[in-house]
């Protein structure tokens, strides 16, 4: 959420505060109407405001006439009259600034972050920023094979199925593929709490609405979940939200900053508005399965832990002896609550492309605000915090990336060195 008292703050030698964040919409390729109904409903809110307060002022002056009226026993019926329709009036005033005031909290809730000043302007994904490639783009000589047909042809993936029990989008995974689906979940923990320090957490799966309007999920992209009929519950489409709102409504000491959390989930997509993209396969699923990171800091430090963080994942795709590439996120290809974020691409052979597998995001003080998450300085009042988040990884993607970068041309699919520990020792996964 954007702080209204920024919007307010007069220019200084310079664009105001109003000025920039107009422009940072325009980057982002978003209107500005809504910016503009917010800054004329806080201004009619404080006319309100004054108007009352000068009326309430009225009221003190002349009850202070009307009692020494009556002390002179003197006729002060036509002020007593006055001032009841003065209340009415007052009281009127002060309900419309308490709409005015709610319109405005509402409509601050469905404005975007602010990109931090070096993000690129772009319009698209074609804009984003490559900062790295790390590891050759694998070749074979022979044909590639997406990773739905060799799982097919491995038996450990079966849509057909699943379409059967469930519909489009969902898969059953079976056998050697449900055990490295479990391995990579706990690969990734492990490396997370054990290398970086991380505390691990499965969260509830299940969450209300106060906690998506804290990530920046509700209102805006309220289609994109599936509800829970009857209850005001929701099923969550990233531990992000659970996570991040573990804190919601508290204030942390500044000495126990930062707060890292490294947490499993499932996770549940409505995938609303991406009818025909990627309808075959483990891409685009409505249930799939994420390792996420979560970091609690001082606004001081964030920039450097969400490198730090960025990192992590990055050693996770090392680990696995996965090509991929770090790219810097344009305005125009951001998401809502970010100010700044990294993609990570795995390269995909089946595919010929590069597919994002995780996003790290630092979404400065957007989402403490939202959720009132604040600190406590040792010497000062209490201040909203900046929350990080990312894919460390999300765990379907990562099972894609191995199956179409480790297959071989006979159709059985090697097993990462990493990973075979949590394999029981499989090296290889061959048809059964």
């Amino acid at each position: 959420m954007i702080d209204i008292k920024l919007l307010e703050k007069k220019a200084e030698g310079g664009p105001s505060y109003l000025d920039e964040y107009r422009q940072s919409l325009l980057n982002r390729g978003s209107s500005t109407e809504i910016l503009d109904q917010i800054v004329e409903l806080n201004k009619r809110r404080k006319e309100l405001i004054t108007q009352a307060e000068q009326a309430k002022s009225r009221q003190n002056k002349v009850s202070a006439e009307i009692a020494q009226l009556k002390r002179n026993q003197q006729d002060a019926s036509s002020l007593i009259a006055e001032m009841g329709q003065l209340a009415a009036e007052v009281k009127n005033m002060e309900a419309s600034a308490g709409k005015a005031d709610e319109e405005v909290q509402y409509l601050l809730l469905t404005i975007p972050n602010k990109p931090q000043a070096d993000v690129p302007v772009g319009k698209s994904a074609d804009d984003n920023k490559v900062e790295k490639a790390v590891g050759t783009p694998t070749k074979f000589g022979f044909p590639a094979k997406e990773h739905g047909d060799l799982g097919e042809k491995l038996g450990i993936l079966d849509f057909e199925r699943a379409g059967k029990v469930t519909g489009a989008r969902f898969t059953f995974l079976k056998g050697a593929g449900a055990r490295l689906e479990r391995a990579l979940i706990q690969f990734m923990m492990d490396m997370h709490s054990m290398k970086h320090g991380y505390t691990e957490m499965i969260p509830p799966f299940i969450v209300n609405s106060t906690s998506l309007t804290g990530t920046g999920n509700f209102p805006k992209f309220k289609e994109d979940v599936f509800r829970l009929e009857g209850f005001d519950y929701y099923l969550i489409p990233t531990a992000e939200v659970p996570v991040t709102n573990y804190y919601n409504n508290e204030i942390l000491n500044e000495s126990d900053l930062p707060k890292k959390f490294c947490a499993y989930s499932p996770c549940f997509r409505s995938e609303a508005g991406s009818h025909g993209r990627d309808t075959k396969g483990l891409i685009r699923q409505h249930q799939f399965n994420k390792v996420e990171l979560m970091v609690f800091t001082h606004p001081s430090q964030s920039h450097e832990l969400h490198e730090q963080l960025t990192t992590h994942a990055e050693k996770i795709l090392e680990a696995l002896e996965l090509p991929y590439r770090r790219m810097l996120l344009c305005t125009g290809d951001m998401g809502f609550g970010s100010a700044r974020t990294y993609d990570l691409e795995v390269w995909l052979p089946g595919q010929s492309q590069y597919r994002e597998i995780s996003s790290c995001s630092n979404f400065e003080d957007f989402q403490a605000r939202r959720a009132n998450i604040r600190f406590r300085p040792a010497n000062g009042k209490p201040q909203f915090l900046h929350t990080l988040n990312g894919s460390g990884l999300a765990v379907g993607r990562t099972l894609v990336a191995i199956l179409e970068n480790f297959q071989r041309e006979d159709g059985s699919v090697g097993i990462p060195k990493a990973l075979q520990p949590y394999m029981g020792g499989l090296t290889e996964i061959r048809p059964s």
